[in-house]
């Protein structure tokens, strides 16, 4: 059974790229009918905090990602860490490290002159177990990494990768304060949660080998691993807030639905032939490892914006009117998901692109003293048109229903020969006055959405705005 994890550090906001980490193991995991672990690595005691925490939940639940075991905290695991740690000691596999931070500088500089790699010298590596002298001096614990030999593995999109043991130095698994370091910590947590497979960003390549040897070491299974290529900007630079990566939330509350949000982070380096547009199910159906790619993906804003238009105008209106009202609520107006608020969204998702965008169009249609754009009253509410309002007005008293579309198209046809205007010169003041600006949804639907009380009321407040 396939049993992956999604493992990050309450040490920020979730963001695109870790977001699209817990997609691809989550997709994977439910792909073969396995289990989905969270698990918050929280052991960076002065950066972690619990806000933090709390948008990773909100973040992966709003998108959609559920995890079936979790969330553990490796900060309630130190006793585990400690005894694995205690376990290599006494195996040979580790050893205690006397050398203090003004002795490993010196190393460093030392290495770096001779043009060498700033590894650790190995200085206590052969101290005997029971060395005297040193007996009271703080101490780390160093896991004694192999001289000599290869270590190699077969990554699930890369194909196998190699590492020479000379390349690796002997890592600190445990620090004089008595806490231990990640890739000591990811190996126990992998290893005794039964971690299967780990799929994350191909950054933690480096840290393979090393983990390797201390499951090795330790006598536990080895799992599958899978290094997914990092996103870039559209500038081929590593994704950053100046391209959008903000926290995930900070998308929901621009208006981003989650459907189209994990239909693009997972076509973020995953393809399954020219398909564009995937269902959650389509999604656990048709993702797996082989199908991503080996080159990082580019972030691309616009055509997130695209997909979430897409979204707005398929997914069924009613639902869109119940995700629109907190964004209407958040400019003070007050809604209900009725039939009327489920006929705005109708007639805005064509243009709107987010949510936001859509309550912000759709502003005048719950607000009678709303601004009138300037170009457009400069335009359209003139001493010229002020006439064509008022006969407006009065040719309303003969509509029964402001849905009769046939009898206020009649009403239009009669203003255009009376005042020898075109059909526009009557429809775009008429359309300023309810709306305020030059573009809306069609003049029929918005007079049928307002009603006629509104529709009277704004047609005369124009008249009396006109000098």
């Amino acid at each position: 059974m396939v049993k992956s994890r999604f493992a990050p550090s309450p040490t920020g906001n979730l963001h695109i790229g870790g977001a699209r980490t817990a997609l691809f193991n989550y997709l994977y995991t439910k792909h073969h009918g396995g289990v989905f672990v969270l698990r918050i690595e929280d052991t960076d005691v002065e950066r972690s905090k619990d806000e933090y925490v709390q948008d990773i939940l909100g973040g992966l639940s709003w998108l959609g990602i559920h995890w079936d075991e979790g969330p553990y905290y490796q900060m309630d695991r130190m006793d585990l860490y400690r005894e694995h740690a205690f376990r290599l000691l006494e195996a040979g596999h580790a050893y205690k490290c006397y050398c203090t931070p003004e002795m490993l500088e010196e190393k460093r500089k030392k290495a770096l002159k001779e043009g060498g790699k700033p590894h650790y010298d190995g200085t206590c590596r052969d101290l005997p177990p029971d060395d005297t002298g040193n007996e009271g001096k703080p101490f780390v614990i160093r896991f004694r990494s192999p001289l000599t030999g290869e270590v190699s593995f077969t990554d699930l999109i890369r194909g196998t990768i190699t590492f020479k043991c000379e390349e690796l130095d002997d890592l600190i698994i445990f620090r004089t304060d008595s806490t231990p370091t990640y890739n000591f910590t990811v190996v126990i947590d992998d290893a005794l949660m039964g971690i299967t497979h780990i799929v994350r960003g191909d950054d933690h390549i480096n840290n393979t080998p090393r983990q390797i040897l201390i499951y090795e070491a330790l006598g536990y299974t080895l799992p599958r691993f899978a290094h997914v290529p990092l996103i870039h900007g559209k500038d081929k630079a590593r994704l950053s807030k100046r391209h959008g990566a903000t926290s995930l939330l900070e998308y929901r509350n621009d208006g981003f639905l989650p459907e189209a949000l994990m239909n693009y982070l997972a076509r973020l380096g995953w393809a399954h032939g020219d398909q564009e547009i995937f269902t959650r199910q389509e999604l656990i159906e048709k993702f797996d490892l082989p199908n991503v790619g080996r080159s990082p993906s580019v972030f691309d804003m616009d055509k997130l914006t695209w997909l979430n238009g897409h979204y707005l105008k398929t997914l069924p209106a009613e639902d869109i009117a119940e995700r629109l009202l907190p964004f209407l609520e958040s400019m003070g107006i007050k809604a209900s998901c009725d039939g009327r608020l489920v006929r705005i969204v109708v007639n805005l998702r064509e243009r709107a692109r987010t949510l936001k965008e859509m309550a912000q169009m759709a502003e005048y249609f719950f607000r009678d003293d709303f601004v009138f754009d300037e170009t457009a009253r400069g335009k359209f509410l003139t001493a010229a048109t002020k006439p064509i309002l008022l006969d407006f007005v009065e040719g309303l008293k003969n509509v029964g229903s402001m849905d009769e579309e046939e009898t206020l198209k009649a009403l239009i046809e009669g203003l255009t020969k009376k005042h020898n205007a075109k059909p526009v010169g009557i429809i775009q003041p008429v359309r300023v006055a309810l709306c305020g600006r030059t573009v809306s949804p069609g003049i029929f639907e918005v007079i049928a959405i307002l009603g006629k009380e509104a529709v009277e009321k704004r047609l005369m407040r124009a008249v009396e705005s006109i000098q």
